[in-house]
Parts: structure tokens; C-alpha cells; sequence
């Protein structure tokens, strides 16, 4: 099996290769950005489904707002070109449940905002917008380069929430559920009743429910924070999920033959084939059978390939679908996970090492571009994606964005901006047993720091031009100021991260006397001469070779 999940690894990696060494495989800048909570550009979609603002929790979990159309606004402005980012990873767009669970300690009105509580795979949320814009969206960002992805999730759909159950029929709630409250939530679900079978039933998922499997022991089977479990493993053909059997608006039909895993996977691949999604950031993978991630990986190379033949005007370039994946605790070390269709794994090592000091991140840097540089006989490249900032665990002190900016933007491997880390965006609000909604808060678009923001762009303009800050050898230039380079066999820079006045950098052996560098922080040019190059730092110094 390993050598199998190798060898389909090297083919799909081997073809990103070949897209030349300005490939986005070979540079991933990655702006995620959690789309209820971005921008606004329809008011007329916030209250899709009868969602509404919560009365006692604050708001912290209720969609607010932010969908595709904002998204498409802000790529026309520019902002995201400006920042050098070459793709979007965006919430999942498919149609979440209805209502809302409990959050917190009883705290807040728990909505699906940020996509990982699926309904109906094959439809569009309303609150994200129409399939017409996101159609809008997606050929905006190609029309400037800027790839888009989709978080998707293949471990489980969403929670029995009582909205939804109400609304398509799932005959377990006792009278009065409409006034439910933080308190009484449950109190109005019947939990003892076989009519749970009229939901997605037992072939699909493992639940606990009547009639249900129970979740299992082990990280394939397990019932993640008591969410149902989809059986991607097996085998059985099953039908459309009774749910679906009785949505009159969803996409889905019968696929005879097929099991829960190739419904899944033709549901998600479909959005490829569509509207020409360039990749998939996986959530949960390693709650899910790698070989149901080399299926969902076949399915959405080809459904790309095949998008792309119809629209040549449309696509950036021919390069194949890609793919990360975030197992939680995974670090930068190559593992079985890249064997099993993912070209990166997203690298939850990078952000407690950030804050250091330059000296011990010289120490990551070194050992992320010796492990991303190695190799072991014939297996292919792998990657990481690193970031700074996540919904999932904490922001960035917002007192030191800049050097946090500057140690994520300068970093080896795929590199994953999280939104308003550029702009200063502070934390909302963090609820008793769910803190981490304080990292989903508004973007700051009425307080955006404009001295934060300019550093950002100018860093990631400078990273989107040089390949080697991603894939380069790692030289240490100097201690103090902290200098080094960055080298590939095509391209060279040097960076002195933090750094003011007049300074002396010895370049010896990256770049040869004579040559006229830029500083892409400051824009002034200077010549090396005796493997030496004098400049004037003004905060950063970013060289590059000046063009001729």
C-alpha cells in the first residue's frame, strides 16, 4: 500500500513540477479568510434560512454577514493582488444546516458560518450567495492569477439541529421546540426515537442515535465532538440519505452502485468540474481513511482537467489540483499523510516558534528548509503550510504583527496569511469552552493599520517574486543585525528581517561583484562590490536582483 500511495504521490507532484519554477506548487501564499466574517457585498443574503442575530450570546457565533460577493468586491479592489497572495482558501460554500446549537458553556447561538456543518453538498448556502457569484468570484481571482480553495470536510455533515429537523420533517421533537433556549435545547429532542432513521440513517453515518452505529475508538471512527461520522470505509451501496430524498432544492440523485465515500466525493468534485476550484484545504484528515483522500484527489485532478480543456480563457495554467490537509499537531516532518493525495499538511510547529527571537527562528528556518530540501530515494517533494494565526487556536499578539509577519512571509515551505493578520484585526469575543471564536471576529475594514498593512504587501510581493524563499537553500548571512539567503540553482535574495540605518552585508557566494541589487523594502538600488554591498535599512531590507 505504501509503495502504491508513493507512486500516485510522485506522479501528481511530478506534474506540479512541470508547470516551471514559478509554479504555485513550488510557492503557495495562501489567504484564508473565514467568509461570513470578511465582507459584506449582498445585506440582501444575511438572513438566509431565518437565521438571526443571537439575543444572548453576544453574537459571537451568528453569521454576519460576509459572503462571496464581498470576497469578489475586494479582489476587484485589488487588495488581495496587493498583498502578493496566489490563492483564497475560502469557508466551504455548500449549504450548511439551518439553525443553531448550543455553544460554549450554554454561552451563545452556535450557527454553521464557518462551513464545517454540511447539509446538502451539492447546493449553494444562501448566506454565501449564488452559484452565479461564486462563479463571478472564482473568474476574478483567475483573472489575476489568485487560485481558490475550498475548505471542505469529508469526516461529517452537520449536527441534528432543531431547525433543520423541523423544516424537512424528521418527525423527533416534541411541541414547543420553536422557543427553545441555551438551556432547553436538548430537552426538545427526542433522543429516544427510531424516526432519527429519516435523517441521513444508518448506512450513511455512525451516530449513537436509534437504530445508528456508534461512533468508534479509534480516529477513523470516532464521533468527533459528538458530530455524526460519515462510513466513508464502507462498502455498501447505499441510496440518497433520507434527508436529501426529501430536500426539493438539492443537486443530489442517485448514484447506483455507489457507497457514502463516492457520493462524497463526486458531491465535492462536482464544485471542481463546475466552477474551476483549484484545490482543497481538508479538514479533519486524519479522521478520515487515506484512501478516501486519494479518491476525493483523483476525482477533483480530473473534474480540473476536464474544467480547464472547456474553459482555456478562464484557467491561470494547466498546473493539476492541490491539495492540503490539516491533521492536527502535524509539524513540518514528511509523513504518510503526503502519500495520500495531500502536496502539503499544514504545519501546526510554526506558530509557537514565531515569537522567538532571530536567532532561535535562524534555527527553524534552517531545519525547515534542510527537511523540505532532503530527500529520501525516490520519494517526491513534499510541502508544508505555515501560519502565524488560525480559527482553530490563537491570533498573533497584534503588538508584534510585524514580526510575526515578517518570520511567516520569510519562511521556508507554503506559507498560510490568516485574515486581518496584515491589517491588525483584534479578537472578538471568547466565550467559556470555545475560545477560539475570539480568532473569527469582523475584518477590519473601517481600522485597518495602515503601517502593519504596507509591511505585509511589501513582504508578500517579495515573496510571491522568489521561489527560493520557499525552496531555497538557507544560508545565515550574519547574527546582528539577523541576515541570511536564500538560494536556488535560478534565484537568490537576501533578507535582513529587522533592521535600521546604515549597514554592511557580506554576499559573498549569492550574489557576484558587480551586480546591481534592489531592496524591494525601499525600492533603492545599490552595487556589490568586494562581496560586499553597503545599504540604508529602513526596517527590512529585502534584496533582489534589480532588472536590467
Amino acid at each position: 500500500m505504501r509503495r502504491a500511495l508513493t507512486a500516485l504521490a510522485a506522479l501528481l507532484l511530478s506534474a506540479s513540477a512541470q508547470a516551471g519554477s514559478l509554479s504555485f506548487a513550488d510557492n503557495p501564499i495562501v489567504y484564508f479568510a473565514v467568509t461570513d466574517r470578511f465582507a459584506n457585498g449582498n445585506p440582501g443574503n444575511d438572513n438566509s434560512y431565518g437565521r438571526a442575530a443571537d439575543p444572548q450570546g453576544g453574537d459571537v457565533g451568528s453569521f454576519h454577514g460576509g459572503d462571496l460577493a464581498g470576497i469578489t468586491q475586494q479582489l476587484k479592489a485589488g487588495y488581495f493582488k496587493d498583498l502578493g497572495v496566489n490563492a483564497l482558501w475560502i469557508t466551504a460554500p455548500y449549504e450548511q444546516i439551518h439553525g443553531w446549537v448550543v455553544g460554549g458553556k450554554q454561552q451563545f447561538r452556535h450557527y454553521a458560518y464557518h462551513g464545517y456543518w454540511a447539509l446538502d453538498y451539492t447546493t449553494m448556502d444562501a448566506n454565501m450567495g449564488t452559484r452565479e457569484e461564486l462563479r463571478e468570484m472564482i473568474n476574478t481571482a483567475h483573472a489575476q492569477g489568485i487560485r481558490v480553495l475550498f475548505d471542505v470536510v469529508l469526516n461529517h455533515p452537520g449536527y441534528a439541529d432543531l431547525r433543520t429537523l423541523a423544516e424537512y420533517k424528521v418527525p423527533v421533537l416534541w411541541p414547543g421546540h420553536e422557543k427553545a433556549t441555551l438551556r432547553d435545547y436538548h430537552s426538545f429532542i427526542d433522543y429516544n426515537n427510531f424516526d432519527f432513521a429519516q435523517w441521513w440513517g444508518p448506512d450513511w453515518v455512525r451516530a449513537g442515535l436509534p437504530g445508528y452505529p456508534d461512533g468508534g475508538k479509534d480516529d477513523y471512527t470516532m464521533q468527533l465532538a459528538y458530530l455524526p461520522d460519515f462510513r466513508t470505509e464502507s462498502a455498501k451501496a447505499v441510496g440518497l440519505p433520507p434527508i436529501l430524498q426529501r430536500k426539493a432544492d438539492t443537486r443530489a440523485v442517485t448514484l447506483p452502485g455507489t457507497t457514502v465515500r463516492g457520493y462524497l466525493v463526486s458531491w465535492l468534485a462536482d464544485w471542481v468540474r463546475e466552477f474551476g476550484v483549484d484545490g482543497f484545504r481538508a479538514d479533519t484528515v486524519k479522521h478520515v481513511e487515506p484512501s478516501s483522500w486519494l479518491a476525493l484527489r483523483a476525482a477533483a485532478t480530473e473534474a480540473l482537467q476536464d474544467w480547464k480543456t472547456r474553459h482555456p480563457e478562464q484557467k491561470i495554467d494547466d498546473a493539476p489540483f492541490w491539495m492540503t490537509g490539516e491533521a492536527w499537531g502535524h509539524g513540518p516532518e514528511r509523513s504518510g499523510w503526503h502519500d495520500a493525495g495531500f502536496d502539503s499538511m499544514i504545519n501546526f510547529d510554526f506558530q509557537g516558534r514565531a515569537g522567538g527571537d532571530w536567532k532561535s527562528i535562524d534555527g527553524v528556518y534552517r531545519q525547515y528548509a534542510g527537511l523540505l530540501g532532503k530527500r529520501i530515494g525516490n520519494e517526491p517533494r513534499y510541502d508544508i503550510l505555515s501560519y502565524i494565526s488560525s480559527h482553530d487556536t490563537s491570533l498573533f499578539p497584534r503588538e508584534r504583527l510585524k514580526h510575526g509577519l515578517s518570520a511567516l512571509l520569510l519562511a521556508p515551505g507554503g506559507v498560510q496569511l490568516f485574515y486581518g493578520d496584515e491589517s491588525a484585526r483584534q479578537p472578538g469575543a471568547a466565550p467559556v469552552g470555545d475560545e477560539q471564536q475570539a480568532t473569527r471576529s469582523d475584518m477590519n475594514w473601517d481600522s485597518l493599520d495602515a503601517a502593519t498593512l504596507a509591511h505585509a504587501r511589501k513582504l508578500g510581493q517579495f515573496r510571491l517574486r522568489h521561489p527560493a524563499l520557499a525552496r531555497g537553500a538557507h544560508r545565515l548571512i550574519q547574527d546582528k543585525p539577523y541576515a541570511f539567503a536564500r538560494v536556488t540553482q535560478d534565484d537568490a535574495v537576501i533578507a535582513v528581517p529587522e533592521a535600521q540605518g546604515a549597514l554592511e552585508l557580506k554576499v559573498h557566494g549569492v550574489f557576484a561583484d558587480g551586480a546591481l541589487l534592489r531592496d524591494a523594502y525601499t525600492h533603492q538600488t545599490y552595487l556589490v562590490k568586494d562581496g560586499a554591498v553597503a545599504v540604508n535599512a529602513a526596517g527590512t531590507v529585502l534584496l533582489e536582483k534589480a532588472a536590467p
